[in-house]
């Protein structure tokens, strides 16, 4: 009895049993141009109680509807969107009011108790959600255009040795063919008139507010570029040249980023010239030609992407992703 009684811990020294908070789980589904994010995306919320988030730096703009491919009016009357149609061509909408609109959105629908379904294929938007938005300062537009004509003409590789003799340190840390980085670089040197390496990086991010669910949809290369193929001509069909010539009077060719968007810059130029049937097919092969070469460019970011897991669309028809991305958004890690 007596070693009994010693043996045991006086009450008053007891410690109070913690458990780790959970973190509210946001699910974000990015997937290159064409792959059926949208459709699953319209899918999971209305199994789960989900509010979309557009990451896409042109569906931000009224009028910008078929060419981007937004959700349609009857879509968006089932699920509230967030950040689609929330400014006009003569704002000039960057990653630093994506980061703060994201935000703002994910939690109004966490108070909301829904679940935040973040939908795009702008890597450069997803990642500054994820990790917050780049430092320096805020974009120019002026600058910005100057350098993607520089980009344009010149190519990444000669604009990236101009970043390795101003900053080497930050060309170090990324890739030769980075062009959303080489520009953003170039733009934050050319305004601060400082090194990127110099400018302190952001204390906290979203990843480590909320525990994100992330997943790339994807098809193979070949099937791929064939449904990119076919989205381009049913774009045209439901009039896309008749959309930008809307938006000539509305102020696109002003908007920098808006009148570069792929599609909308193949249009501009096909409408500044004579529109003849040669100068209609040449303009039809460039679109579909810049859409599979954007394609491309959102296989090589993501697979730079750490948290994000790839679903093959042609392994896994439409229900059984959503099964999988249910499963793992509903399992408890505690």
């Amino acid at each position: 009895m007596k070693n009994s009684l010693l043996s045991r811990r006086p009450r008053a020294l007891r410690q109070p049993v913690s458990f780790p908070q959970k973190k509210k789980r946001v699910l974000v589904i990015a997937g290159p141009t064409a792959s059926g994010k949208t459709q699953l995306s319209l899918s999971l919320a209305q199994v789960i109680g989900g509010e979309i988030l557009s990451a896409d730096s042109c569906q931000v703009y009224r009028g910008m509807d078929i060419g981007t491919a937004k959700a349609t009016p009857e879509e968006r009357s089932l699920i509230t969107h967030h950040l689609i149609d929330v400014c006009d061509l003569s704002t000039h909408y960057n990653v630093a009011h994506f980061y703060k609109d994201s935000r703002a959105a994910i939690k109004e629908t966490l108070h909301r108790e829904n679940v935040p379904i973040v939908i795009g294929g702008s890597g450069f938007y997803i990642h500054a959600l994820l990790y917050g938005p780049p430092s320096g300062p805020p974009s120019s537009p002026e600058v910005r255009k100057q350098l993607e004509e520089q980009m344009w003409q010149l190519g990444s590789d000669v604009l990236y040795e101009r970043l390795q003799m101003l900053d080497p340190d930050y060309a170090a840390t990324i890739a030769e063919k980075d062009r959303h980085k080489i520009i953003r670089a170039l733009e934050i040197m050319a305004l601060s008139e400082k090194k990127v390496s110099e400018f302190p990086k952001p204390e906290k991010s979203l990843e480590q507010e909320y525990d994100f669910r992330c997943w790339f949809i994807y098809y193979p290369r070949e099937r791929l570029y064939s449904r990119i193929e076919l989205r381009c001509d049913e774009m045209l069909r439901k009039g896309f040249l008749q959309e930008v010539k809307d938006l000539v009077n509305q102020g696109i060719k002003e908007n920098p980023s808006a009148s570069q968007a792929i599609g909308y810059r193949q249009a501009l130029e096909f409408l500044g010239g004579a529109q003849t049937e040669e100068e209609l097919q040449r303009f039809i092969t460039a679109f579909k030609k810049a859409s599979r070469h954007y394609a491309k460019r959102q296989f090589t970011w993501f697979r730079k992407e750490p948290h994000f897991r790839w679903l093959n669309c042609d392994e896994h028809p439409i229900e059984r992703l959503k099964e999988i991305i249910l499963q793992d958004f509903e399992q408890n890690d505690y």
